[in-house]
């Protein structure tokens, strides 16, 4: 893509990054009012079946991902025009999802800024590794890379990890702005969660919240690994990087229904967001249909999307996601080739 092309590009979806405000307050109504009630309707429902509290505190982790993308909009300072009200209103639905406003504002700017970058990998993407690390790594090295590919562990494991340990400490150099809010948020969580405790009891409050947030922390980590993870994904060194191929082709247009589409906040066109993350979550379809060009990224459904838990490991030669056992037959092949040879020259 020529500059002058993704000079145009941008400055087509230019006029859907203004916030609405109307829209933004709206958007918290119908998010915030049914996840308190979801909540309150799971507590009194233990009187009927723990089976029903438990549906739904699933259906309620639907809403905390719609907050969470509320909480992701103020982090790029996209939900309102006021940088003061992001900063409140982020903070605020970061106590909801449990994750520290500040810490996450700024490894989520990196992420964008570094997104299929093969030489600045690291900082709050999935870990990637190409065909060539793999196969120069140590054995314990390969172990626990299977191991954070495992589904079982990713999406397992990984929401307790980001939940208990990722979203409760700082960075080691964090800013102190950044270091306070984080103090603040968990400072917060204790006193609300110490409250519900003695008004609820502790058996009643962690199953409805442990469920709920467990069920939202592996649907956000599907939606991050999806978004950035399918068969012709975009990977490049950092002399070849472009920052709208990266985010055009290195990120794809997941189509739900219209249902899912909603609880997830548009975030499915994660195309236009890594082109312009100022555009609120609410334009983000709007930009997709306006602008033809992006509509050439690559669609992923909810049937076809199942297909990229098998895509381990990135092929920089050929420019593609694959497989461990792709991996192994090419070993295989080549182990071989090297027999053959050998018993060629005896």
């Amino acid at each position: 893509m020529s500059k002058e092309k993704t000079m145009q590009l941008r400055k087509s979806v230019s006029p859907f990054e203004k916030a609405d405000m109307r829209a933004s307050v709206r958007q918290m109504v119908n998010t915030l009012v049914p996840f308190i009630a979801l909540w309150v309707l799971a507590y009194l429902s233990l009187s009927v079946s723990v089976w029903l509290t438990v549906a739904l505190a699933v259906v309620n982790a639907g809403f905390v991902v719609r907050m969470f993308i509320i909480f992701h909009d103020c982090t790029h300072g996209s939900f309102f025009k006021n940088k003061k009200l992001n900063a409140v209103v982020g903070t605020i639905t970061g106590i909801l999802t449990l994750f520290p406003y500040e810490k996450w504002k700024r490894e989520h700017a990196i992420h964008h800024a570094t997104s299929s970058n093969l030489d600045k990998r690291g900082v709050g993407d999935i870990w990637v590794m190409t065909i060539e690390e793999y196969l120069a790594a140590s054995k314990l090295e390969r172990l626990k890379y299977r191991l954070y590919r495992n589904p079982l562990v990713m999406f397992g494991l990984g929401p307790l990890f980001l939940v208990l340990i990722s979203g409760r400490f700082n960075r080691k150099d964090a800013r102190k702005k950044e270091r306070n809010n984080t103090y603040l948020i968990n400072a917060s969580l204790v006193v609300i969660y110490t409250l519900l405790i003695l008004l609820i009891g502790w058996q009643a409050f962690l199953l409805i919240q442990g469920v709920m947030m467990f069920t939202a922390g592996a649907l956000g980590i599907w939606l991050f690994y999806i978004q950035h993870t399918f068969e012709d994904s975009y990977f490049e060194d950092e002399s070849e990087w472009d920052y709208v191929k990266a985010a055009v082709e290195g990120s794809s247009y997941y189509q739900l229904p219209k249902v899912l589409q909603w609880v997830t906040g548009n975030i499915g066109f994660h195309h236009v967001h890594h082109l312009s993350p100022r555009v609120p979550n609410y334009n983000l379809e709007k930009a997709h249909t306006s602008v033809p060009p992006l509509q050439k990224a690559t669609t992923i459904t909810l049937a076809s999307s199942l297909e990229s838990l098998r895509y381990k490991l990135y092929d920089v030669k050929n420019k593609s996601f694959v497989t461990f056992k792709d991996i192994q037959d090419q070993l295989g092949t080549t182990q071989s080739s090297k027999r053959l040879k050998s018993d060629l020259q005896k």
